[in-house]
């Protein structure tokens, strides 16, 4: 592993240099990967295992959506597509990338074909960590490990394709062959990972919950309606108030960040924006760090699991979910963002 120090913290990560593919070609010669589920983490992780050499089959409900998608993307019926239960049976190594909700229901199909020496890997601690509502406990006999990308599966396809990788967090809860954490990285460099950090299933759940929930989706969409909202109110149009709200952040800005930190896109502004951003920051850090504290609260108490749970259970739950996204989708800030994008240049 390499010592990076990450501002003054030193920490270990695994990189693509000390554990090369054709390293990760020989830990898992051996081995057949079941991918369980093709929604969102499965394609990513399927694909790009398929093209980077190894031997992997793909478990999905036939006559389904998603079963049609494997088909379109290569996957063949009764040689490397087969139903979840066949699946479970011929896999070493079963990658349960199913929803939460997808894996509780699964779960006593998929425990009944974990006989000693298999490997149970997930991209997600929810399932094993809050095992009292999930019923999600592996027998000891086999490997438990987890490789979680930092992003969708869509975006660790896309930056595979373009030759980069999406860094990922790696961890192993049963060791029962004594091989679980090389079989992890492993797998990590197999997905596409960019490097990969250690972490536990709970630390892994506990700091995705709060992640999805705060800046990455929650706290972030909050945000971005709050000031679009208010300079709506004050009289600017929505091509001003979605420009100066959204499109100026995801088009310039976020970028800069992404390509050498927030410093440097500080940096690239003026002098004015500077002085603003650098006057308000700690204003808004403050006014919203007591809603961190009670949503990394909610998550560690497992409030946020019941919550998930229960909701999953209801039978009407998917056409509720679809009218709230569609609120989402029609409302006049995102809407006004359909139309920024139209008027793009294109290339």
């Amino acid at each position: 592993m390499a010592k990076i120090n990450f501002g003054g913290v030193e920490e270990e990560v695994v990189t693509r240099e000390e554990f090369p593919l054709e390293k990760a070609r020989e830990v898992l010669k051996n081995e057949t990967i079941a991918v369980l589920g093709y929604g969102v983490q499965g394609p990513g992780q399927a694909l790009n295992l398929r093209d980077n050499g190894f031997n992997v089959i793909v478990g999905q409900r036939k006559d389904s959506k998603t079963w049609d998608k494997a088909v379109k993307d290569g996957w063949v019926p009764g040689k490397t597509l087969f139903e979840l239960e066949e699946a479970c049976e011929k896999g070493t190594i079963l990658q349960f990338l199913l929803s939460d909700a997808g894996q509780i229901a699964l779960w006593p199909t998929v425990k009944k074909h974990l006989k000693k020496g298999k490997t149970l890997y997930f991209s997600h601690g929810f399932g094993i960590t809050y095992k009292e509502q999930t019923g999600i406990v592996p027998d000891a006999d086999i490997d438990v490990i987890l490789v979680a990308p930092k992003g969708s599966g869509t975006s660790l396809r896309r930056l595979f394709l373009e030759g980069k990788g999406l860094n990922s967090s790696f961890a192993v809860h049963q060791n029962a062959s004594g091989k679980a954490r090389e079989n992890a990285i492993a797998l990590g460099i197999g997905v596409g990972s960019g490097y990969l950090f250690e972490t536990d299933f709970r630390k892994e759940v506990f700091s995705d919950l709060t992640g999805e929930r705060g800046t990455l989706m929650g706290a972030l969409a909050g945000i971005l309606e709050a000031q679009y909202t208010l300079l709506r109110k004050k009289g600017h149009s929505p091509s001003e108030s979605f420009n100066e709200t959204v499109e100026e952040l995801t088009e310039s800005l976020i970028k800069l960040v992404a390509e050498n930190g927030m410093d440097w896109m500080y940096a690239n502004c003026s002098t004015t924006a500077q002085r603003g951003a650098l006057d308000w920051k700690n204003r808004f850090r403050d006014a919203v760090a007591p809603v961190f504290d009670d949503l990394y609260e909610s998550v560690a108490t497992g409030n946020e699991a019941r919550i998930t749970i229960e909701a999953n259970r209801q039978p009407d739950y998917r056409a509720k979910l679809e009218v709230e996204l569609a609120e989402l989708h029609n409302s006049e800030m995102w809407q006004a963002g359909a139309q920024v994008r139209k008027l793009r240049p294109k290339q």
